[in-house]
């Protein structure tokens, strides 16, 4: 089974395709019942329906390929409850197996449905047959957004302390997006350092803005009140989505030149005192621009972008004091309780993540600085946002450039190619039970009889909230065995899960994807048969990260230890109490290896992490798909030689040799490094001689290969090229296995990396030893 091409189908990656029937054989898994859903995922061909999906009115499960129906009588057997719907009077009247509308093809296990401006008039799957499919697939233009509606709406929050230098890099940028934006798309600017500004975007006769105190913590009603712009009881129900008359937050088409005026006069206002840090009130300007967002009543998605270089010294949220004599916070004092402001500045952003995600807001941090800036403090609002993290080293750097371009990217029509005010919701057949989720999402706590009361990450609930998504952000969802309605073995079950977003057309759109597999018996070959190793460590390592979150690093390595023992003795073939007779299939084999790594990783063993660096990691990990989930856990290890094409070797410190060069990719960095041989020729320049063609293109190789690497990534990995035994080759020496130690007795002239950790080898050893005592 490719797991991948089911992937490119589904948009899902199961770690078991097969479930077992009942609650105590899904827990001698070990892994947990869950589905990797990426649900935008970017398919090939994806039908996009010009009409409202049709649900069944007993549990709103939408209309899919497992549906029974009766062309006779025009009605459907919904798959999930089993209730017997009519067809409404607007679907074709030729209705038949020769002609299904597009949510019925069995190849179609996703279809998305938008409105368009005429639909009203529409015949609901008149033109749907199999012939007339391929154009409903590729037409977009057809599809219109909301007549009339403006947004999104962008809030830039500029650092005022930024030396002159950065305040460049970070204004020419926002000067590119704010010329590039669609007319509709509304604006406001804050600026902060010891106080907050407001920019008024109407007066054009000089700068006004309106002044808060950053130490101050104000309401979102106090901060609407100072700016006069609060809603009425009315308005704030919903009822009034016009935004009322304001300066603060204008269309492009009305304050653009006002706009561009500010952004171009922005200076350095930092007036440090020796001694001490600049006076930054990044907590009260992030709550200022939400309520600004709040009391303009913006309902089709929304975004702070926080431009700083430095931590909070003052007011809500604040990371350090002024005072260059108190350090700001590590691993070592977070442990200790000795970070006096910490726990109150996360409690503080995680009151403002809750107003986040009510008013469909998302919190980008743009982070350029060669200290810390508080990201820790900030993770949670901005990944329960769905927001962009970046932690650079210069707003002039080509890292904050390409992440800038990537998010204000356009699609063929124009649009802008962000999805907001996003919604998940799951429906299951009744022998299934939905217990959480893990990634950028926060749970809408709405309960019905398929929430399981056993809560695993945002659980309690099946609708999950999404400030943003694009086509790569990843959602793991949990379930378990529904014992009450013992399913037997054989029956398929189903899992439906309906995205519901604005596109960036301002359009809603729904996403709808059905997947279904089947139950089996507790020895059953096909559970072995439908593990999927890479799914299964990537939900481990959101498991992982997730438990980190409130337990000692060395408690969650020993949880993860426990289970592989668990796994392995489960699903390894051994004679009891033999570890030589150990073995692992095929379907298992990588398992404990991807452990290894995970064990090793940054995620877990933070010594030589900052914690903004480590929040930055983390939450990486918690909204990618599995593969680049994977190639955070266990990066790869490409070797380029004479002898051929580039080959992967083994993550392995004997991989290294004096004549090869190696690309090495752990998702966050991609290391060149060349093999002391070829350093030595390069640095003597053989590489120019003609005579030595072989020798440049050698060279060349790894280059292109890692820009492509560099390329294709958002935030981009921080590029390193080193040569053996430099000191950059930490980057790599650092990930690799130490097969070969200061303690080696036999070290077969390879390279060796001084430490006391254990080699995969010991690690399997060891595992063995403990699974096959049963």
């Amino acid at each position: 089974m490719d797991f991948n091409e089911l992937e490119a189908i589904e948009g899902l990656r199961w770690p078991w395709h097969s479930w077992p029937t009942t609650k105590p054989d899904a827990a001698s898994l070990t892994i947990p019942l869950a589905v990797m859903c990426t649900p935008l995922t970017e398919f090939s061909e994806l039908p996009i329906l010009p009409y409202d999906p049709l649900t069944c009115s007993k549990c709103g499960a939408v209309l899919n390929p497992y549906a029974r129906v009766d062309y006779t009588y025009r009605i459907w057997f919904c798959p999930f409850c089993f209730f017997k719907n009519p067809f409404p009077r607007t679907y074709s009247s030729s209705l038949g197996e020769s002609n299904l509308p597009a949510e019925l093809f069995p190849n179609y296990s996703s279809v998305e449905y938008a409105k368009t401006v005429s639909s009203v008039s529409n015949t609901i799957g008149s033109s749907l047959s199999s012939s007339s499919l391929s154009s409903m697939t590729s037409s977009k233009t057809m599809l219109a957004g909301e007549v009339g509606v403006r947004g999104p709406a962008f809030v830039f929050v500029v650092d005022g302390c930024l030396e002159e230098e950065e305040l460049r890099g970070v204004t020419s940028e926002l000067l590119r997006v704010v010329e590039q934006l669609p007319e509709s798309a509304l604006v406001g600017l804050v600026t902060f350092d010891a106080m907050v500004n407001v920019y008024d975007l109407v007066f054009s006769e000089c700068s006004r803005v309106v002044v808060f105190h950053g130490d101050r913590e104000l309401s979102s009603e106090q901060i609407q009140t100072f700016l006069g712009i609060g809603g009425t009881k009315l308005q704030q129900l919903g009822r009034s989505p016009v935004i009322q008359n304001q300066s603060f937050l204008l269309p492009i088409s009305e304050c653009e030149f006002n706009i561009t005026s500010a952004i171009q006069e922005l200076h350095s206002s930092a007036q440090v005192t020796p001694g001490h840090r600049p006076q930054r009130s990044t907590g009260a300007a992030i709550s200022t621009a939400l309520g600004l967002l709040e009391g303009c009543l913006v309902n089709t998605g929304s975004r702070i972008m926080v431009f700083t270089s430095g931590p909070a010294t003052l007011g809500p949220g604040i990371v350090v004091d002024s005072d260059l004599g108190n350090a700001i916070r590590n691993h070592r004092d977070l442990i200790n309780g000795q970070a006096p402001y910490y726990r109150k500045s996360s409690n503080f952003y995680k009151r403002l993540s809750q107003r986040l995600c009510d008013s469909s807001v998302v919190l980008d941090l743009f982070a350029c600085s060669l200290d810390q800036v508080g990201a820790a403090e900030l993770k949670v609002p901005v990944e329960s946002s769905g927001g962009f993290m970046i932690l650079g080293e210069s707003f002039e750097s080509d890292q904050f450039r390409k992440c800038m371009r990537h998010i204000f990217n356009r699609d063929e029509e124009g649009n802008l190619k962000m999805y907001f005010d996003a919604t998940i919701e799951i429906v299951t057949t009744k022998d299934v039970k939905i217990c959480g989720a893990l990634g950028p999402c926060i749970s809408l706590q709405k309960k019905n009889n398929l929430v399981s009361e056993n809560e695993i990450g945002d659980g309690g609930t099946y609708m999950w909230k999404l400030g943003t998504l694009t086509s790569k952000t990843c959602i793991a969802f949990f379930f378990q065995v529904n014992y009450e309605h013992k399913p037997q073995p054989g029956a398929a079950f189903l899992i439906q899960f309906i995205t519901r977003y604005r596109h960036g057309n301002m359009g809603i759109r729904k996403r709808v994807t059905t997947a279904a597999r089947r139950w089996v018996a507790k020895q059953s070959p096909e559970i072995s048969a439908g593990f999927d190793q890479e799914a299964a460590a990537s939900v481990m390592a959101r498991l992982a990260i997730h438990r980190v979150e409130t337990c000692h690093a060395r408690d969650v390595i020993r949880w993860l230890d426990d289970t592989l023992i668990c796994f392995a003795s489960k699903f390894g073939d051994y004679v009891q109490e033999d570890p030589s007779s150990f073995h692992l299939s095929s379907n298992f084999s990588l398992y404990p290896q991807f452990m290894f790594y995970l064990r090793r990783s940054q995620f877990l063993d933070v010594f030589n992490s900052t914690p903004d660096e480590t929040a930055f990691f983390r939450l990486m990990l918690n909204r990618e798909g599995v593969m680049d989930s994977i190639v955070m856990i266990q990066p790869t290890l490409l070797q380029y030689s004479f002898d051929g094409p580039p080959v992967p070797v083994l993550l392995d410190i004997r991989s290294i040799s004096p004549d090869v060069i190696l690309l090495f990719d752990s998702y966050f960095y991609v290391v060149i490094h060349y093999g002391s041989k070829i350093a030595q020729w390069r640095k003597l320049g053989y590489h120019k001689d003609p005579n030595h063609e072989n020798l440049r293109k050698l060279l060349e190789a790894p280059e292109l290969d890692a820009g492509q690497l560099v390329a294709e990534r958002v935030p981009p990995p921080k590029l390193v090229k080193c040569d053996q035994h430099s000191s950059q080759a930490r980057f790599l020496l650092a990930k690799l296995n130490p097969s070969v130690t200061q303690d080696s007795t036999y070290t077969d002239g390879s390279d060796i990396i001084f430490t006391d950790d254990l080699s995969l080898q010991v690690f399997i050893d060891h595992l063995q030893a403990l699974a096959v005592q049963g």
